[in-house]
């Protein structure tokens, strides 16, 4: 068995991130020419332009490269034990606990330290 996996060719990947680029000069020029048109129609207008120029970065290189890496990182979302809601109640008591402590302690060993300062210094 001798399957070929071809990896896909990324060719005018300068030219794609150029159009890419011009696509959202337009939205923002086209966004300020038609300030006078529905808040609506324009935000309609710049989702259009932004999912075409997603489209075409992501027909590059470095596009489909974070295609997958986001890919990827949503798997290992879905492999993380969340804790359950008692579970994040008490640690976040021990750890309000323990700055309260540490808090003390060193308010206490800041005064202390001071009234020896004032000590030595007189």
């Amino acid at each position: 068995m001798n399957a070929k996996v071809e990896a896909p060719s990324f060719r005018l990947d300068g030219l794609k991130w150029l159009l890419v680029l011009l696509l959202v000069a337009a939205g923002v020029v086209g966004n300020s020419y038609f300030s006078d048109f529905s808040l609506l129609y324009r935000v309609l207008g710049l989702v259009g332009i932004g999912l075409v120029a997603a489209f075409v970065a992501v027909n590059t290189a470095k596009g489909a490269a974070l295609w997958a890496l986001l890919r990827e990182a949503q798997t290992e979302v879905r492999k993380v034990v969340w804790p359950s809601r008692q579970e994040t109640n008490q640690t976040t008591l021990i750890v309000v606990a323990v700055v309260l402590l540490m808090a003390i302690l060193l308010w206490l060993l800041d005064a202390l330290l001071g009234w020896l300062a004032s000590l030595i210094i007189g």
